[in-house]
């Protein structure tokens, strides 16, 4: 292909428009080759980074969705356990009577917030909140102990738990330790007496003299001991 000849005119303007373009393109950076590979590098390092990041994301909503699923589990079979046993130690503290749990939304069970219905004898169905002070210790007693006896430990530690209580109520709370002994030995600080009755050793402590203390022990079980 034969090209026709150009003009001086055009040869000089295109020569001018080439030099205008090299202008633009600045000074040549000798060590752009060296920037390329660091810059290719760490554009590697960051996707790398970014697919660790999303799969320990997925990781971690597995590991969510199976403690979701773990914790509903057992948060389901201990809540049957504690209202079985809650059942069999309400009668005892109220002489007869039902008691049980119920979620207040059973739609989501670990946020839920949980209501403790009872119905003591003679009287009609209501929740813990609507009992009178005394009745309201002994469910909270009653729920304790309900969930103490799904695992009982070889000791029990009471310290004036049935402080609060009369007469009547100690005699059924009584009933409850004697319960309770069948499975835990226990250690009952009390002041008492009708609590003490039921014991099988009591220690005290006397000061005879002077700032001197003295531990006493007495075996209601056999022969008295100091």
């Amino acid at each position: 292909m034969i090209f026709p000849p150009r003009r001086s005119e055009e040869i000089r303007e295109e020569l001018g428009h080439k030099k205008i373009q090299k202008e633009r393109l600045g000074e040549v950076n000798l060590t752009a080759i060296q920037e390329h590979e660091a810059l290719k590098e760490r554009h590697t390092f960051i996707v790398e980074q970014r697919e660790d990041l999303l799969n320990s994301i997925e990781s971690l909503i597995k590991a969510i969705r199976k403690i979701n699923r773990t914790s509903l589990e057992r948060f389901a079979a201990t809540f049957a356990d504690v209202d079985k046993k809650l059942k069999e130690v309400f009668p005892i503290l109220f002489s007869g009577g039902t008691a049980n749990l119920r979620l207040v939304d059973d739609s989501r069970p670990l946020e839920s917030g949980v209501l403790v219905e009872v119905k003591p004898p003679g009287k009609k169905l209501s929740h813990m909140g609507l009992l009178s002070g005394g009745e309201k210790a002994l469910v909270a007693m009653a729920l304790l102990f309900a969930i103490y006896l799904i695992k009982p430990s070889p000791f029990c530690l009471l310290d004036e738990v049935d402080a609060p209580l009369d007469e009547a109520n100690v005699d059924r709370f009584n009933s409850l330790l004697k319960e309770i002994a069948k499975h835990s030995q226990i250690i009952l600080v009390t002041h008492n007496r009708r609590s003490m009755e039921i014991v099988d050793r009591l220690y005290g402590v006397t000061m005879e003299k002077q700032g001197v203390s003295k531990i006493i022990s007495v075996n209601l079980q056999g022969p008295d001991m100091n």
